[in-house]
């Protein structure tokens, strides 16, 4: 018995971002392709400039266009093009169903609100909770990372 491919968690094929004008832009990724699939992951490494952190934001769809825009490609969560999304479904999928970890972490966090806040702002925005049960899951969250 053969069992059937399964459906990539996240898929990038031929992603290609470009900023400027259009009659004369500058490529700045070029045909990037990667899978990954459930419970897997995937580094993506290079050097200063080369193109990881546009890579990380053309998937969440966090190029501001313009200058910027992903000229071709598909970028696909669970076998749906999120290029073909428009921008008003996007927030309910970020922080739900993909999110983006930024490499100095502690410099995202907002210093006037406490992380308790500023965790549960994106469970409000995603779960149906009450006050206390997401209390209880922001709380649960932290112990998760050893965070108390």
């Amino acid at each position: 018995m053969t069992s059937k491919p399964q459906t990539p968690l996240l898929k990038v094929d031929g992603l290609t971002v470009e900023f400027g004008p259009k009659d004369s832009p500058i490529r700045v990724v070029n045909g990037v392709s990667f899978e990954i699939e459930a419970g897997g992951s995937v580094g993506i490494v290079g050097e200063s400039g080369s193109g990881k952190s546009i890579t990380s934001l053309a998937i969440m769809r966090l190029i501001p266009n313009p200058p910027g825009r992903i000229a071709q490609g598909r970028i696909e969560l669970e076998g749906v093009n999120l290029l073909d999304l428009p921008k008003t479904k996007l927030p309910e999928i970020r922080g739900r169903d993909i999110a983006m970890i930024f490499q100095e972490p502690m410099s995202s966090l907002n210093p006037v609100m406490t992380i308790g806040d500023q965790i549960g702002e994106a469970i409000k925005l995603h779960e149906k909770m009450s006050r206390g049960e997401r209390r209880a899951r922001i709380i649960e969250l932290l112990k998760l990372v050893g965070i108390p």
